[in-house]
């Protein structure tokens, strides 16, 4: 990717709107300019006059020329966003921070845990993962949602069943008539994979509570620590490490993450809010 200016948002044009569940809509964009990002990065998005927030891509990688990203209403710049109508001039810094390290997945299995909006920055991983599915030995995916209205991307999944190499579980907290899932919190589906964790890697994004007690359930079940990959969420605000505002013990979120192993920040103080 060529140098540019940091400080500068690059001109995405807002194309398409589609409601995923009462409180998240996915954004479709397109760039001025093909945009390249690795998964696991995010960006930070800019409505003139009104202000700027983080967001990481739920798209592939590997799509320069378009990029999706999902949205929770849950604050001022949330709420703007969410009024949108499309057709929009949107503007995007970016990419910042680290990624997945998907060339140390190669060869092992992967366990994805993923909850809520969470679900997003993990559509955009595996979208990535399936470009070069032959490359790992399986991908099991764990999702969960409150209800079953609650999941996002509810076309995606058919899909994701036809390739081999996933194996798909899916819990909702509160089933109703048309679930015939699993009913229970996420981490209830960790005992239904059957998977070497020896030779594994693990990755997880959700609800901080989740990401705490699934975190700690992976490592009873024989993860090493350091092949547990976290996606933090803090108040990213710079993007470049700059503003202090995501500051997380030695690390600055935006900069050094948002992706981290479990064994670089476990000893931190309240990394779980």
């Amino acid at each position: 990717m060529s140098e540019r200016n940091i400080y500068e948002p690059l001109k995405f044009r807002l194309d398409k709107i589609v409601d995923e569940s009462p409180l998240i809509k996915t954004f479709f964009l397109t760039p001025e300019k093909d945009f390249e990002f690795k998964t696991g990065q995010f960006v930070e998005v800019t409505i003139d006059g009104i202000g700027e927030a983080p967001y990481t891509p739920s798209s592939s990688a590997y799509i320069k020329d378009k990029m999706e990203i999902t949205i929770m209403k849950a604050g001022y710049v949330t709420g703007k966003m969410h009024e949108l109508k499309g057709g929009e001039i949107l503007g995007i810094r970016g990419p910042f921070g680290r990624g997945y390290p998907v060339e140390n997945f190669y060869d092992k299995e992967l366990l994805i845990l993923g909850g809520g909006v969470g679900i997003a920055p993990l559509r955009c991983l595996i979208l990535t993962l399936l470009e070069e599915e032959d490359k790992f030995k399986k991908i099991n995916i764990c999702f969960g949602a409150k209800t079953p209205a609650d999941f996002i991307y509810k076309d995606w999944y058919e899909d994701l069943k036809k390739h081999e190499k996933v194996n798909l579980l899916r819990s909702v907290d509160k089933a109703d008539k048309s679930w015939n899932e699993t009913e229970g919190v996420v981490t209830v589906l960790l005992d239904k994979v059957k998977i070497d964790c020896s030779n594994a890697v693990a990755v997880v994004c959700g609800p901080p509570i989740m990401m705490k007690f699934g975190t700690f359930k992976l490592v009873d079940l024989g993860f090493k620590e350091e092949n547990i990959y976290l996606s933090m969420e803090k108040n990213m605000s710079c993007g470049l490490g700059k503003c202090g505002h995501c500051a997380m013990g030695d690390y600055f979120v935006c900069k050094d993450g948002p992706v981290f192993k479990y064994s670089e920040i476990k000893n931190y103080p309240n990394i779980w809010m």
